[in-house]
């Protein structure tokens, strides 16, 4: 029975590769669903080494771009894809919740990058996991088009700095004012703002973040979900009304009619009223939603596929992801909310790389890392020697940012890949096998 359900499906996955592009009711899972149903093994099972790739956006955008990308990844040696699926608030998937990436325009609509990307690494023995921008959804210099988008929606899920809270809380989000002052305010920031983010603290907000997470990992068979940017932008994030709001209402039933009618007289006045009555609460309220929603993020990709890895890409050091970012990533690993780390220690300083790994390692203890190599701002000797030094630190694989910038004859040394891939992965091939 098992050799001839399988066999249905091997049918049915060649004809649908005849027929082109899947629009989104004809999704690869439900193509291989016969497969998974009759007991097929977990492909999680069969990566020893992780050797992954972080793949931008800019590399789903066409069906030659994924068949290259691909080809590429197998040719050297990686086994393991992490594609950007949702960059800006956007998708590079079909999607009913959120607006088709502004990239694809010139595709057709039935073309689906990732559909295409899994129905590409399949044979090639690749894993493939969508890579996700949980809370950064928007840059504040060149905001979306799509009136759809999130920003546009639905401006009070934004996180609000409390440089700028006072300010925006006396203006309405509808108006396109919020938007305004909150977009110049950004790009006005040197310290690494990236750009708008979503609210852990405001449940709608939350809510469609589970929603989109869902979708993808009902609907493809994906091996992962990588979470990235799931944390705030800095410590001096959400201040905004509904976000204030909602820790107020937290905070409330705990304190004597006396103090809350007090602090309800300031509020009037002071946004900040409550937040700064109680700052050490505020601050682990605000770490706590966040680690609440890894937590639902994490039921849903399970619910829909139990054999799914869910990983995170995180600041190297705790405590620097604690105090700067309320990412309490610690906590994720020993509470079992997260199948691995990927610590970014992106430093070109070997001796830095080392401590990131080495002490990233000491907190996961036997929970895997998959060490994060910054290979855009390295020599390939560098990121082979980085390599090596993951591997006798105990991490159980690594990843390399990014599979774009070193295929990328204008940033890269050439074949960067192909060098990585003889000297660390033990490939033979020929020099042009990373283009």
């Amino acid at each position: 029975m098992l050799a001839v359900l399988l066999g249905f499906c091997a049918i049915a996955v060649h004809l649908s590769a005849l027929a082109g592009p899947h629009p989104r009711s004809v999704r690869p899972d439900s193509l291989r669903s016969l497969a998974a149903a009759a007991g097929a093994p977990s492909r999680a099972a069969t990566v020893q080494e992780v050797r992954a790739l972080w793949v931008l956006r800019t590399s789903l955008s066409s069906p030659a771009a994924v068949q290259q990308l691909v080809q590429s990844a197998r040719d050297n040696g990686f086994n393991v894809l992490l594609v950007q699926v949702r960059g800006r608030g956007d998708a590079y998937y079909q999607s009913n919740l959120e607006p088709r990436a502004a990239d694809l325009s010139k595709q057709p609509d039935t073309f689906d990058p990732l559909a295409s990307v899994i129905e590409a690494a399949r044979p090639a023995g690749l894993q493939v996991h969508a890579w996700v921008n949980v809370n950064f959804i928007s840059s504040a210099a060149d905001l979306p088009g799509a009136r759809e988008h999130i920003i546009h929606r639905h401006p009070e899920w934004l996180m609000v700095p409390r440089d700028l809270a006072q300010d925006l809380a006396r203006v309405d989000p509808e108006s396109p004012a919020y938007v305004g002052k909150l977009a110049r305010w950004t790009r006005a920031q040197s310290a690494g703002i990236e750009g708008l983010y979503s609210s852990p603290l405001v449940p709608a907000a939350v809510e469609h973040t589970v929603a989109v997470i869902r979708d993808i990992a009902k609907h493809y068979r994906i091996d992962g979900v990588h979470l990235d940017y799931i944390r705030y932008p800095s410590d001096r994030f959400d201040y905004s009304r509904a976000a204030v709001r909602a820790f107020a209402a937290t905070i409330q039933p705990k304190l004597t009619a006396a103090v809350r009618s007090h602090l309800d007289s300031l509020e009037r006045d002071d946004l900040f009223a409550y937040t700064d009555a109680f700052p050490g609460e505020w601050r682990q309220f605000r770490v706590n939603r966040l680690t609440a929603l890894v937590r639902r993020l994490r039921e849903v990709v399970k619910a829909e596929r139990q054999d799914a890895s869910v990983t995170v890409a995180t600041a190297p050091d705790l405590q620097e992801a604690r105090d700067g970012r309320l990412q309490d990533w610690g906590a994720w690993l020993e509470n079992g909310l997260v199948d691995a780390i990927c610590p970014m220690a992106y430093t070109p300083e070997a001796a830095r790389f080392a401590e990131h790994i080495a002490a990233a390692r000491q907190v996961a203890g036997e929970r895997p890392i998959w060490a994060g190599i910054g290979a855009y701002r390295l020599t390939p000797t560098q990121t082979i020697e980085n390599i090596q030094a993951a591997r006798k630190l105990g991490a159980s694989g690594i990843v390399l940012f990014s599979y774009d910038s070193m295929t990328d004859p204008r940033q890269s040394t050439p074949d960067y890949l192909a060098i990585v891939s003889r000297a660390a992965f033990g490939r033979r091939i020929a020099a042009t096998g990373s283009r």
